[in-house]
């Protein structure tokens, strides 16, 4: 698998209509810890293939931002059929990242 951008208007479609497993990283490509999250996130997407991963690029989905209480970045929000079951704030090892998709 891999990590897939989508934007704030696809967010409804694939993240809360979606029955599967997702997670949502939102960032910013100014964002430094952003940058270093995104290889974890792929490492991670290929061991973890019951997920569906994604990218929101927060500076273009302030709906989503408000919505969430995203307030500093990166910020990983886990859903499970629509559902927010569990959210990251900050840059984590893999390791920890996978704790979170148990």
């Amino acid at each position: 698998m891999a990590v897939v951008k989508i934007e704030e208007k696809d967010f409804n479609k694939e993240v809360i209509e979606s029955k599967k497993k997702v997670v949502v990283d939102c960032y910013a490509d100014w964002c430094g810890p952003c940058r270093m999250l995104g290889p974890i996130l792929e490492e991670v997407s290929g061991e973890k293939t019951d997920y569906i991963f994604y990218k929101l690029n927060i500076d273009d989905a302030e709906e989503v931002a408000m919505k969430y209480g995203i307030m500093s970045i990166p910020t990983i929000l886990i859903f499970d059929n629509g559902e927010l079951v569990n959210k990251s704030v900050g840059l984590i090892p893999k390791e920890d990242m996978l704790e979170l998709l148990k």
